[in-house]
């Protein structure tokens, strides 16, 4: 079966490790028959939420004109989602984060989802990566029926480039080809 994925990119930079982490996983997703949007947030515009609560006191859309909306809306039209961040202070970034909280006025629409979560960090114990990971699964806790069908953890690369040779890159090449 096609599945409708949505790869969100939270890197800053193009190219940069978990932005590579995602073109393994499109590629897999690709060859194997899916169809596949990839999406750059750093292209992108989107306000931090602003607690005004517009959407959850008066069920009205988000006042705020940027392309939150837009992405929110692909994501509620996905089947799987992959969320990926580099390792910021052993957290995700402050654009993924961002997201996250702008799905505020619709995530209990964010239903029935497989989320993969592929993170990059130059640190190489996977254990701390824990609070990076806990909050991803802090979002999917929100949400109804998620099913978390992986993680992929590309440690100890910090530079561009440095992912090439990690067995990372096969690991979200094989997630994406066998959805």
């Amino acid at each position: 079966m096609n599945k409708r994925v949505l790869i969100l990119s939270s890197s800053p930079r193009r190219g940069g490790n978990s932005d590579t982490l995602c073109d393994q996983f499109l590629k897999g997703a690709q060859e194997a028959g899916h169809q596949i949007e990839k999406i750059f947030l750093k292209d992108k515009t989107v306000h931090y939420c602003t607690g005004c609560s517009v959407c959850s006191m008066y069920g009205k859309p988000c006042p705020q004109q940027d392309d939150a909306a837009e992405i929110v809306e692909k994501m509620i039209r996905a089947d799987v989602i992959v969320m990926a961040t580099p390792v910021y202070f052993y957290t995700m970034s402050a654009q993924m984060k961002t997201l996250i909280d702008r799905c505020c006025a619709r995530y209990l629409e964010i239903r029935n989802k497989e989320f993969y979560f592929l993170i990059t960090a130059a640190e190489t114990d996977l254990s701390a990566m824990t609070r990076t990971i806990e909050g991803f699964r802090g979002f999917l806790d929100c949400l109804e029926n998620p099913v978390e069908r992986g993680v992929i953890y590309g440690v100890g690369a910090w530079k561009i480039g440095e992912i090439e040779n990690k067995p990372a890159m096969r690991e979200a090449y094989e997630a994406g080809k066998n959805l």
